[in-house]
């Protein structure tokens, strides 16, 4: 009997672990209770709609690629995506590259500016134009399960970390710093030099106005 009830056990337990496997719910504890929520980012688009005309470019077209622009210059993105419709509408080819002349004018490098076709339901669809963006991901805390009753461990709550995590998700000007660091620019060695030149000459170190500065609180603490 005592062998019977081991065997039905470990059957048991294999039967556990097969459903669980299946179901494709792991849930895999953080390596330290800082990891549980790290800042992420979510892929997007930014793109406009520009119909055909056979005038060319109107005002508002114009200013719709301006605007585009600038944002692509704020964003930081790499590729600006002209899509013309697929037909081979003469009209539609022209705009497209009326589009990028437009766009170099504005001050985007041609080797930044792609010209590409897409399959439109019209030979006189609208040209698009655009490109991808980035967004910080924002965790909805209120929906993260957590459990602040009474707890006998000092382990962290299900939530830890989320708001922390939010909050700087929802300040951070450039997503794309989340992937990677910003290069470093040149130091400005010429106030270096100049303090390293007094310093050598024995003469004080410190800016005309810092000392004045230092002159004024020793008077007052006086």
């Amino acid at each position: 009997m005592k062998h019977a009830s081991l065997l039905a056990a470990v059957i048991a337990l294999g039967l556990a672990g097969c459903s669980s496997v299946s179901t494709g719910q792991m849930n895999v504890a953080p390596v330290t209770p800082l990891s549980q929520y790290v800042l992420q980012v979510e892929p997007g688009i930014d793109r406009i709609a520009l119909a055909v005309h056979d005038q060319g470019l109107s005002a508002n077209q114009h200013q719709a690629l301006r605007g585009l622009v600038s944002r692509f210059v704020s964003e930081q993105a790499s590729i600006l995506r002209i899509e013309s419709p697929s037909g081979n509408d003469p009209a539609a080819a022209a705009q497209a590259y009326a589009m990028r002349d437009a766009m170099q004018a504005m001050g985007v490098p041609g080797d930044m500016i792609q010209v590409v076709g897409y399959d439109a339901p019209d030979a006189r669809a609208p040209v698009l134009a655009g490109f991808e963006t980035l967004r910080a991901h924002v965790p909805d805390c209120s929906a993260e399960p957590r459990n602040l009753g009474s707890r006998f461990s000092n382990l962290p709550t299900g939530g830890f970390g989320c708001a922390v995590t939010a909050n700087m998700a929802a300040q951070i000007a450039n997503p794309r710093d989340i992937l990677t660091p910003r290069e470093l620019q040149p130091s400005d060695s010429g106030r270096a030099a100049v303090v390293f030149a007094l310093y050598r000459q024995g003469k004080q170190t410190a800016a005309p106005q810092e000392i004045l500065v230092a002159g004024r609180i020793s008077e007052a603490v006086e």
